[in-house]
């Protein structure tokens, strides 16, 4: 398995190159809990491929998987993010609704940074 260049999260995962094999294998080390659907998403996203004659569902699938890789990676930051979504579910004032949302945007941004600007490339 080669890593991308990437520094290592906590428990020394270090952000894989966005493929099936090596999204997999990251998962099965940070969140183990996630493989199950991890497989059943890409087994949807091969039928709508093949469907659709078109590669756009792996990539999305391949997207998906990397950014959520790169959350998990950091274990206190994919609590935080649970935290302020559902914090988010139940917020009724408008400007700490824009804060959690602010917050929430800067958490995705720095996993994508993470995920590389190419991180839906490769099968």
């Amino acid at each position: 398995m080669s890593f991308a260049a990437e520094p290592a999260g906590a428990g020394g995962v270090p952000q894989p190159a966005a493929t099936v094999e090596e999204l997999r294998a990251a998962l099965t080390r940070i969140a183990p809990d996630a493989v199950a659907t991890f497989d059943a998403e890409r087994a949807a996203a091969v039928a709508r491929a093949r469907q659709e004659v078109s590669s756009a569902p792996m990539r999305r699938f391949l997207r998906q998987w990397a950014l959520h890789v790169a959350i998990e990676r950091h274990p206190d930051l994919a609590a935080r993010l649970r935290h302020l979504e559902a914090r988010a579910a139940h917020v009724s004032d408008v400007e700490e609704g824009r804060a959690i949302a602010a917050e929430i945007g800067r958490i995705l941004d720095k996993a994508a940074s993470e995920a590389g600007p190419d991180h839906g490339g490769g099968s």
